[in-house]
């Protein structure tokens, strides 16, 4: 009898446990079914829809090289898998877990109403090397701080068996009826990811061709990645997110291929530090499922944030007359991704600079980025904010021209996405405004013209901020209901 694995965010065919486990058991129908819109809180933004409309693409070729095809839907998912079911005969439905809670809920009534209708369902992890609940304090409390939680992960002893993808797939007796790519509407209708088409290859054939390109650099991780005007960085965070690979595969692949133990060396001990952090995004969004919503530290609750819609634009729109901030989020809207380094300064001066909601800040970055993931995304901005686990020291604030000179020292990152003051001496370029009148006139740049002048005054506003956090350290003095 046939089995229905429904794909998610899980978007391979090698080290897939719910494929695996279910093709070992009979025929498999591949299913992905794209919720109405309004039917789920964690909807792909802009960005993710485009990547998850080629990442289908690649899937269902992969599939079909092998004799399988993947069968799009849209709809209720509980409904439409009955539906698969019973146009199917199948006996058994698979998938691989999803950790955000909506789709805890949703899963586990799915599971349930399934079970209750006689078929066999299984839930699998492919995405982490942990379940969240898995390491936790002695006492049970979960983990605050990451170092911590860390060397309980190395402690536990990172997994790194991982599954191979099947030659062949036999076929099931029969094929449901699929809806055309196109029909999922996953695609822009103006063509602003033009750019991304270039740079990007969804899919696991292209997450395994960004991890080779990776693997030459790996041991220089350490010292690069923050460089915002060089390659430093691996380019796997849209493969993660979308399940292309996984963490399990990364490891084996550089145990594998490395000279020395991925633990010991460096760069990749770095590198695999980074993918802890993302496991440890995704135990805090389990043990406290509040945070997309409310801030882990409740003091900020109180914090008077700032309502701006002039200057959320502005930054937005990469025109806050900072180039280092104009850099990060023109990068971000022309390419789908941002250098990290540069998100925790885009973070940094719209949370603190300009004291707008951190909220606002997550949201935009979950529409634009093509590696949305809500446990990542909202645990650093909440890190940047000073309000989440771990979280970077309130006093703690980013100066972007300081961090710019640092970090894009040339002046070539800057000058990428800032074309306006390419002219510009390297040591102006940071800060068009300190340069002397004939120094921007012989750039041909007029500021308020060319470029804008910087919307706020970095020292004023770095003590504002300073100011309204150093006010949450007082006691809450506000009168008791």
């Amino acid at each position: 009898m046939s089995g229905i694995v429904w794909f998610r965010r899980d978007l391979r065919l090698s080290d897939n446990p719910a494929f695996h486990e279910s093709l070992a058991q009979g025929p498999v129908v591949a299913v992905f079914i794209l919720p109405e819109e309004g039917a789920q809180s964690v909807a792909p933004g802009a960005a993710a829809r485009w990547w998850l409309h080629h990442s289908l693409a690649a899937l269902d070729a992969a599939l079909r090289a092998r004799g399988g095809r993947l069968i799009l839907r849209r709809g209720e998912p509980l409904s439409t898998l009955r539906t698969l079911v019973r146009e199917t005969g199948a006996t058994r439905v698979s998938w691989n877990r999803l950790y955000d809670p909506h789709s805890v809920a949703r899963d586990t009534a799915i599971k349930t109403a399934l079970r209750e209708d006689g078929l066999t369902v299984r839930s699998h992890n492919a995405a982490l090397w942990f379940e969240p609940w898995q390491l936790t304090k002695h006492d049970g409390e979960p983990y605050r701080v990451f170092t911590p939680y860390w060397k309980a992960a190395l402690r536990a002893g990172l997994p790194q068996d991982t599954l191979p993808a099947p030659e062949r797939l036999p076929p099931p007796p029969i094929w449901p009826d699929s809806l055309p790519l196109a029909r999922l509407d996953l695609e822009p209708r103006i063509p602003w990811d033009r750019a991304m088409r270039t740079l990007w290859q969804p899919g696991e054939a292209g997450a395994w061709a960004a991890l080779q390109a990776f693997l030459p650099r790996i041991d220089a991780y350490h010292e690069q990645r923050d460089r915002m005007d060089r390659p430093g960085t691996s380019r796997l965070s849209p493969h993660l997110a979308f399940g292309e690979i996984g963490p399990r595969q990364i490891l084996a692949t550089l145990q594998g291929q490395l000279p020395h133990d991925p633990l010991d060396g460096q760069g990749s001990a770095h590198f695999l530090r980074e993918l802890g952090w993302r496991e440890f995004s995704f135990s805090l969004l389990h043990h406290f499922p509040h945070l997309p919503e409310t801030p882990l530290d409740e003091r900020f609750e109180r914090l008077p944030w700032r309502e701006d819609s002039a200057q959320l634009a502005a930054w937005q729109r990469g025109q806050t007359g900072i180039p280092i901030i104009d850099a990060a989020l023109r990068e971000l809207w022309t390419t789908g991704w941002m250098h990290n380094r540069a998100r925790m300064l885009a973070a940094s001066f719209l949370s603190k600079n300009l004291l707008i909601d951190w909220r606002a800040g997550e949201r935009w970055f979950r529409d634009t980025l093509l590696d949305a993931d809500w446990a990542n995304n909202v645990q650093g901005w909440q890190w940047t904010a000073g309000c989440g686990a771990d979280a970077a020291p309130y006093f703690r604030l980013f100066n972007p021209v300081l961090q710019a000179r640092k970090f894009d020292p040339e002046g070539h990152y800057t000058r990428r996405w800032v074309p306006e003051l390419a002219a510009l001496p390297t040591r102006d370029i940071h800060a068009p405004w300190e340069a002397s009148p004939a120094v921007r006139q012989a750039a041909g740049l007029v500021l308020g013209r060319d470029y804008p002048h910087p919307i706020v005054d970095l020292a004023i506003t770095r003590e504002r901020a300073l100011a309204a956090f150093a006010r949450l350290r007082e006691p809450d003095r506000s009168p008791t209901p």
